[in-house]
């Protein structure tokens, strides 16, 4: 049932969990809708494209667990007329910001937005013909219950497509984004980028995600390792 491709990448700052810095990330996001965002759809759209799941004539569903803004989700239902794609992130800060974006990219009604736990998803089996996340799955506390829960969402011959890290702060201009801060988010940003320093974000190694897939319930499974200087 399914595989999961997991492509992870190394050296990238840019952990999402706090509501604090979700103001920030966002900037950060907007900035590389087109440098990176939009080739990422590309590739999930081209990937969507050869599953062969049951049902695709009521047209295709998708889950993208982490959503933050938005951004993804509403950059793939540009590209594929009858695809739905429900974002789930657990932030409200960020599902607010996600539903002002589809809005504003008058894509609303083909993409839902909600605050949602990935380890446990409130939706039925064999639901979805695709599951993405960008970013995600070095922060989770259990990525194996998680995965595992996709499994079970996942129709029968659907795919799981993950980025981890992602690389949104590659190729942003970082002067003019923190330009955009104000004070309260300079203050944030400041003491952010300290903690960082003293307690850098895990990544996983190629070999520690295959040990992390290997014990969940997919059999199939490809995983590229790329290294972002």
């Amino acid at each position: 049932m399914g595989n999961v491709r997991a492509k992870l990448r190394e050296k990238i700052i840019g952990k999402r969990t706090s509501g604090l810095l979700v103001p920030i990330y966002e900037k950060a996001a907007r900035m590389v809708i087109d440098s990176y965002y939009v080739p990422i759809a590309e590739e999930i759209v081209a990937e969507l494209s050869q599953i062969t799941t049951p049902g695709p004539e009521t047209g295709r569903r998708m889950l993208d667990l982490g959503t933050g803004p938005g951004y993804l989700p509403i950059e793939i239902v540009k590209r594929v007329p009858n695809l739905r794609v429900d974002g789930i992130d657990p932030l409200l800060k960020s599902i607010k910001i996600a539903r002002k974006n589809a809005a504003r990219a008058e894509v609303g009604e083909r993409v839902h937005f909600e605050v949602g736990d990935a380890a446990k998803l409130r939706f039925r089996d064999n639901s979805y013909d695709m599951i993405i996340s960008t970013g995600m799955l070095h922060e989770l506390e259990d990525p194996v219950k998680v995965l595992n829960e996709c499994y079970r969402v996942l129709k029968p011959g659907g795919k799981v497509f993950i980025h981890d890290p992602a690389r949104v702060s590659v190729g942003i201009d970082k002067e003019k984004w923190r330009a955009s801060f104000n004070l309260r988010e300079k203050i944030i940003y400041r003491l952010y980028t300290l903690f960082s320093k003293i307690d850098a974000p895990d990544t996983y190694s190629q070999k520690e995600a295959e040990e992390i897939i290997a014990a969940t319930h997919f059999k199939h499974y490809q995983i590229e390792e790329y290294w972002i200087k």
